[in-house]
Parts: C-alpha cells; sequence; structure tokens
C-alpha cells in the first residue's frame, strides 16, 4: 500500500526488508525507494555472504507512478496486510572480494565483478508493527520530518533464497522490515546511529540515536521481549573506530520502564556506502556505513545490520568519534 506523493521534489516511498542467519553469520537487506517527482526509483541490494564476499547492487531505474514497489529487477509484496511480505531481485550482482571498493563508487561500477543471480526474502512479523503516521502537525517524528514524515516497523521471522552464479544459500532465520514516506534526502540527516538485530523469535531491538544540525540528540527504539515491544527511555552508545573511521565495536547501555540492560555488538563485514547530492554550486556528500554485525546481550547471540549515517564536512564525518 502506497501513499499519493505530495509535491515536494524530494518525496520518497520506501520499503525495506532483511534477514540474517546467525550460524554461518550471514544475509542481507533490499530497499526500492520511490522518488516518482523526481523520475526515478532507488533499488538496492546488498547480501553478505557466508564466504566473506560481499554482493550488491544499486540502480536509479526510471517510474512515473507511486502505485507499488517494482523497479530495476526488484519486486515487493504484500500478501497479508501488516503480517506477511516478500521482497526478491533478479539480475546481475556486483561482487567484491574486497568490500573496500565501495568506497570509490566510479572504481566499484568500472571494475566489480558481474555476476548473475537473484535473491528472495520472505517475511512474516514475529512482533507488533510499531509506528504509523504522526496525528497531528507538532508530533515528533523518529527521524525528523525532513527525512521521512511517516514510518513503521516490525521484527519479522525471515526465510531468504540467495543465488549467485553457481552458488546457493538458503536459511530460515529472523530479520525486520520497516516502511517510510515523506520528503527524504540522506544528506539531510546529520548524524545517527541505526542497529537492529534478532535474538531469536522473541527478543530483537530497533535502536535509534539520531543528532540534527541543531546540536539536539533524540533517542527512539524499543526493545522486543515475548510478542510485545517496550520502548526505550533513555540509551548510551560507545564506540570503537577502525583507522578508517568506521565502526568496529559498540557498547550499548538501554533502559525502558521494565530493565535496564546492556548489549555488545561486534561488525563482522562492513559494506562503506556514501551518498551525494548537488544544490545549486555545492556537492553533499554522506557517508554510510552498513554493518553485518553480531551481537550479544542476557547471554543471548543475535545478528543484524548496524548503520551509521553522517554528513561530511571536507571529507569528514561529523559525528566521529561520537
Amino acid at each position: 500500500w502506497t501513499h499519493h506523493p505530495t509535491e515536494s521534489k524530494n518525496f520518497n516511498e520506501s520499503v525495506y526488508v532483511n534477514g540474517f542467519e546467525p550460524e554461518r553469520r550471514f544475509g542481507g537487506w533490499m530497499r526500492i525507494g520511490n522518488r516518482v517527482n523526481e523520475g526515478h526509483a532507488e533499488a538496492q541490494v546488498c547480501l553478505y555472504l557466508p564466504d566473506g564476499r560481499i554482493a550488491c547492487q544499486f540502480q536509479r531505474p526510471n517510474i512515473d507512478h507511486n502505485d507499488g514497489f517494482a523497479a530495476g529487477g526488484m519486486v515487493y509484496t504484500v500478501h497479508e496486510a501488516l503480517k506477511h511480505v516478500s521482497m526478491e531481485f533478479a539480475g546481475e550482482f556486483m561482487v567484491l572480494d574486497d568490500p573496500n571498493l565501495l568506497r570509490d563508487p566510479k572504481r566499484l561500477f568500472a571494475q566489480a565483478e558481474r555476476i548473475p543471480g537473484k535473491a528472495i526474502f520472505d517475511l512474516t512479523g514475529v512482533s507488533p508493527v510499531h509506528g504509523g503516521a504522526p496525528r497531528s502537525d507538532n508530533q515528533e517524528t523518529m527521524y525528523g520530518r525532513d527525512f521521512s514524515l511517516g514510518h513503521f516497523f516490525q521484527h519479522c521471522r525471515s526465510v531468504a533464497h540467495i543465488q549467485v552464479g553457481e552458488q546457493k544459500w538458503d536459511f530460515d532465520s529472523f530479520g525486520w522490515r520497516d516502511h517510510s514516506w515523506g520528503p527524504r534526502y540522506w544528506t539531510n540527516i546529520y548524524f545517527y546511529r541505526l542497529f537492529v538485530a534478532n535474538f531469536g523469535s522473541e527478543r530483537a531491538m530497533m535502536l535509534l540515536k539520531i543528532t540534527g544540525r541543531d546540536g539536539i540528540t533524540k533517542r527512539h527504539g524499543v526493545l522486543q521481549i515475548g510478542d510485545q515491544y517496550e520502548e526505550i527511555t533513555d540509551m548510551d552508545i560507545i564506540t570503537e573506530w577502525t583507522p578508517e573511521k568506521d565502526p568496529h565495536t559498540i557498547h550499548l547501555a538501554v533502559r525502558t520502564a521494565y530493565r535496564t540492560t546492556k548489549m555488545q555488538g561486534r561488525v563482522i563485514r562492513l559494506a562503506p556506502l556514501s551518498n551525494r547530492r548537488k544544490v545549486g554550486d555545492e556537492i553533499l556528500k554522506s557517508r554510510i556505513a552498513e554493518a553485518l554485525t553480531q551481537w550479544s546481550w542476557d547471554g543471548l547471540t543475535g545478528i543484524g545490520v548496524t548503520e551509521y549515517i553522517e554528513f561530511l564536512e571536507d571529507g569528514e564525518p561529523v559525528g566521529y568519534p561520537m
């Protein structure tokens, strides 16, 4: 179900799914973002393969409507509203032995090995749906009104089939999905840290710390306990960094109305992505670090994706080393 686009040039409506298997520590994510007022979609897939490679594709296929999500060989299907969805991609992957090639998009598209394949993620909710559209003009939204007006998400059972060339992998594990709509430029984010992970069917987390250009920091998110969400009331983050200023190890302290707990995450593999747009004569750039991450929480081991987005000023990430 899509929404009627506003007149904003940068209106975006996007759907995202992921799934990861903790035993072999692999999985991936897919996203379609419709930018119908700009005449294109963003079709993105990133798979962290069991052998250490990354298989990915990033496209901007032309679209002329916002009636569904199908672009660039990617299709999103709602089987049962707010309960069961799937997304699949069939086409050509760029397959990378060294993820650092992602730091230079020009070299990436020129040099990456191209291999045909497909990926299917089938997701069924194991938690409530969290979020939606604001009910008043002054209601706070999760990411801020200049990034997405409406947004909801859900932790899920995630069943996946992945094929890259002649190699095939399957898993039946857990993941997460979201759906957002409203005006969006990636460079509108000053900096944020997003953590999403599953620890089986009855434990999961989605945590966000976001800082605006006004210096105000907000903390949002939930812990899934059983089949219910607990809203967080506070969160502290300590990040350990690589020499390339990428997140390596994350320490979280989280409080809800019912508990205080700690978690530790260690990055398994990182996809160093970026975004740029031109405003007048100026080129604005952001870094988007997408990290497959293994977590420990109360003796449980989980897996998911960590996302660090931050605006670049003079080539430097503004949130580092926070």
